[in-house]
């Protein structure tokens, strides 16, 4: 757990709170949703692979070339069975917008 200095009382607190909503009844008026995003650098290959053949694995350089980037964002309601996903290349506007519709 790179990001969490210290797993202490305060931290059991918080994460026990939240795994407990996962044990509620499914209210689809307050679904649970989890949300997740992440940037992604869009990259092209500067030369061709080489295919693998029987025995020889594929053989691919490591240079590319930089195609922009772009920003992936999730949310899922795993007790309603719904999921929706959108890529943008901004972040604020199009996040709000995600966020407001479901």
């Amino acid at each position: 757990m790179w990001c969490i200095e210290e797993i202490n009382d305060e931290y059991r607190k918080r994460m026990y709170t939240i795994l407990k909503l996962y044990f509620e009844d499914y209210d689809p008026k307050y679904p649970i949703i989890c949300f997740d995003e992440k940037h992604k650098h869009l990259t092209s290959d500067l030369r061709m692979k080489i295919p693998m053949r029987p025995g020889i694995s594929e053989k691919y350089d490591y240079s590319y070339k930089r195609r922009g980037s772009a920003n992936i964002f999730v949310a899922v309601d795993f007790n309603g069975g719904k999921r929706d996903i959108m890529v943008t290349d901004r972040e604020l506007k199009e996040i709000l917008q995600f966020i407001l519709n479901i």
